[in-house]
């Protein structure tokens, strides 16, 4: 799975982290492996210009998603091999979802899986319009970045634990360092 992300935002984002988010919530889609898809973060001035032009809505958002391909979801067996199929970019806006992430009273990076997860779904076919479909994609979205949050923080545990292990094995020697200069 290939995706690209691009911070032309001036705002300080952790890529790596928002790239993360939203390869856990294509996987957990079950989206093909051979997908791509790009995550632009832009000034307030480009989502405004963004949203008035795809949306005729007012003012700066904090995430659209614009959906390219379909993807192949089956093939036959003897179909030639399939190419990568673009799922689509979305549009984050760190600048406005600032403000969101504050009131929420957690951090931007936080925001931004959010507004990420958020997109993936829109690329997929999500939508929020009518009561149901709310429902229905605001409690997959909580339960993706429930998950995502939850294997983050047993990823951060496992590396500290792999750290003071390393630390723990070295002072003892273990730790797999040059052999004993005298041939022990």
């Amino acid at each position: 799975m290939s995706i690209e992300i691009a911070n032309e935002s001036g705002v300080q984002a952790d890529e790596t982290s928002i790239v993360s988010a939203a390869r856990f919530a294509l996987d957990k889609m079950e989206v093909s492996p051979l997908a791509e898809l790009s995550v632009l973060l832009v000034t307030l001035e480009v989502m405004e210009e963004l949203h008035e032009r795809w949306m005729d809505l007012p003012g700066p958002t904090d995430v659209m998603a614009f959906p390219m391909d379909e993807l192949e979801s089956t093939r036959r067996p003897d179909a030639p091999e399939s190419s990568p199929a673009l799922l689509g970019d979305i549009v984050l806006c760190p600048a406005f979802a600032k403000d969101q992430a504050h009131t929420a009273g957690h951090s931007l990076t936080d925001e931004l899986h959010l507004l990420t997860v958020h997109g993936v779904l829109h690329l997929l076919g999500y939508d929020h319009a009518e009561p149901a479909e709310e429902r229905e994609m605001f409690g997959l979205q909580k339960r993706i970045l429930a998950e995502f949050q939850a294997a983050t923080l047993a990823a951060q545990r496992r590396d500290a634990q792999r750290s003071a292990d390393d630390r723990l094995l070295g002072t003892v020697g273990l730790d797999g360092g040059p052999a004993d200069p005298s041939g022990h």
